[in-house]
């Protein structure tokens, strides 16, 4: 796994897939930063927890894992990071997949996300 990637989506899901009964920190009415900028009258909060990653940060990921990234890559990403209630194990057999496939395709989502982040930053 890529250490800053692991981290990114670990705050990613914080922020934008909590677990239930929690209200995302993204959240402001929709789900858009537009209204989550409204919300906080214009100001941009960082997460809670001290993140070094930024709210557009995670709407940057929450697209490229829902849009750019291929299915089986996505399922990990949303198995390790957003399903809150399972074991590992449980993960693995909802991929359906061992433990070792299971660490290959993350370690191949993770290469795929850096990569997405990399090109939008150098075409900003």
């Amino acid at each position: 796994m890529i250490r800053y990637i692991d981290e990114a989506l670990q705050l990613w899901a914080a922020e934008l897939h909590p677990p239930d009964g929690i209200e995302p920190l993204g959240g402001g009415g929709g789900g858009s930063m537009l209204a989550t900028l409204m919300a906080c009258r214009g100001e941009l909060i960082r997460s809670t927890r001290g993140s070094r990653v930024l709210l557009d940060e995670s709407a940057e990921i929450e697209l490229i894992v829902n849009k750019l990234l291929p299915d089986k890559e996505r399922q990990v990403v949303i198995e390790r990071y957003t399903n809150h209630n399972s074991l590992e194990r449980q993960c693995w057999e909802a991929c359906g997949c061992s433990e070792a496939q299971f660490y290959r395709r993350l370690h191949k989502a993770h290469l795929l996300i850096e990569g997405h982040l990399i090109n939008r930053k150098r075409a900003a």
